[in-house]
């Protein structure tokens, strides 16, 4: 009974990702859907589902084994191999059989880019796109969207479609370090990898400092560099660079740190008397608005490149978000306030001085939208459900165009 409820759930929300044509990587957390998804997007596709430990010894054993396969189908079609990084030895196999121009079409999902990178993805020498799989937006749910639940539980559609979404959540971090972490010997010592993850937490949102988080933790700061470096491999966190092109004024170097989602970073972050409530709230809210800004960039499609970026001097002026494209040029703030007061648009204004180009944007808890000086106050709720990979910021903001 669960498992029907969850794939009801699962396949009666579309999601927004248009793939490449051709053959392609789908790179992805766990828990995102992409088996999901896959399986509803080429529902005639031959599934080599590498969860299946039998499989994975056939495999194992004889990677050509699948071109044996493949030679007994009726005709070439899409072929799902699913978390190939299982067993990489396979991507010598994919890469002859694009070579040759067979007429198969390789869909080849996975949560570690780790092991895949280790396992040889560069000899397929760009045959194959690299494609991002992520957690649901909030316009792909629409009415079924909450702000309040999303920072909460975020959205990652296997915890969320679970009978038990808060034990779903509470669990989904342990599960990872068992399964990615523990079993595949990326660490020396599993409880340490456990609690950079609770360490780094109070760093979500913020500029990292490896030297704090190896204090914490009580390792060398060397140890912590490859924690982190892990934790990205593994898709469940990101650095942001900083944003310094055509700068003017001294700015920070170091990056900022996000989990991949609102939820997993609540499940890490500890609570408790000492711990204040509104410094997470305000993490949280802005992982969310980064989560949804990275994978409207990666879905841009139409070849769009889109990157993003934060703006920081070394005086202490911040905007969170700085999107770059070649159409648009934006300055995103996120406050976790009902009413934005005038020391919020600081930064923008000082960003909008040095960028006048930009379209500077500050999203907050409210349900007003305001102009002021020059910056737009938009309710956070109302952007993030009109935010859509084909769409621009300013749409998402519904900011009008300039008169020609």
């Amino acid at each position: 009974m669960a498992n029907s409820i969850i794939s009801h759930i699962m396949e009666s929300i579309s999601r927004l990702f248009t793939p490449t044509e051709g053959s392609f990587f789908l790179l992805g957390p766990r828990g995102t859907g992409k088996s999901w998804w896959t399986r509803l997007a080429f529902p005639d596709a031959l599934v080599v589902d590498l969860l299946d430990p039998a499989t994975v010894r056939q495999l194992q054993a004889r990677p050509e084994r699948l071109e044996s396969i493949l030679d007994g189908q009726p005709e070439p079609g899409p072929v799902i191999i699913d978390e190939v990084q299982r067993v990489p030895e396979l991507l010598n196999v994919v890469h002859r059989l694009i070579e040759r121009k067979r007429g198969w079409r390789f869909i080849l999902t996975g949560s570690s880019a780790r092991r895949l990178r280790r396992g040889g993805v560069n000899l397929l020498g760009g045959r194959a796109a690299l494609e991002s799989f992520h957690p649901w937006m909030a316009g792909e749910l629409g009415a079924q969207f909450s702000l309040a639940s999303a920072l909460e539980r975020g959205l990652v559609p296997g915890v969320l479609a679970s009978p038990d979404p808060d034990a779903a959540l509470a669990a989904y971090c342990g599960i990872y370090v068992r399964e990615e972490v523990q079993a595949e010997r990326l660490v020396r010592n599993v409880g340490d990898f456990s609690r950079f993850l609770e360490a780094a937490s109070f760093s979500h949102a913020a500029q990292l400092s490896v030297a704090n988080v190896a204090r914490e933790c009580q390792v060398e700061r060397k140890t912590v560099e490859s924690y982190v470096t892990i934790a990205e491999d593994l898709l469940l966190a990101t650095r942001l660079e900083p944003f310094t092109r055509r700068a003017k004024r001294a700015l920070a170097t170091h990056p900022k740190f996000y989990f991949f989602d609102a939820g997993v970073f609540r499940s890490l972050r500890p609570a408790g008397p000492l711990d204040r409530r509104d410094e997470a709230d305000g993490a949280a809210l802005e992982g969310l608005v980064f989560q949804h800004l990275q994978t409207w960039a990666a879905w841009g499609g139409m070849g769009a490149k889109r990157s993003l970026g934060f703006w920081r001097t070394r005086s202490g002026n911040e905007v969170d978000f700085v999107v770059y494209a070649k159409d648009e040029f934006a300055a995103i703030e996120v406050k976790n306030t009902r009413a934005p007061r005038e020391a919020d648009l600081k930064s923008l204004v000082r960003f909008s001085e040095d960028y006048p180009e930009a379209v500077t944007v500050l999203l907050h808890r409210g349900t007003e939208r305001t102009r002021e000086r020059g910056v737009w106050c938009v309710p956070v709720e109302q952007f993030l459900v009109r935010l859509h990979p084909a769409g621009s910021i300013a749409a998402a903001a519904q900011i009008p165009k300039p008169p020609k």
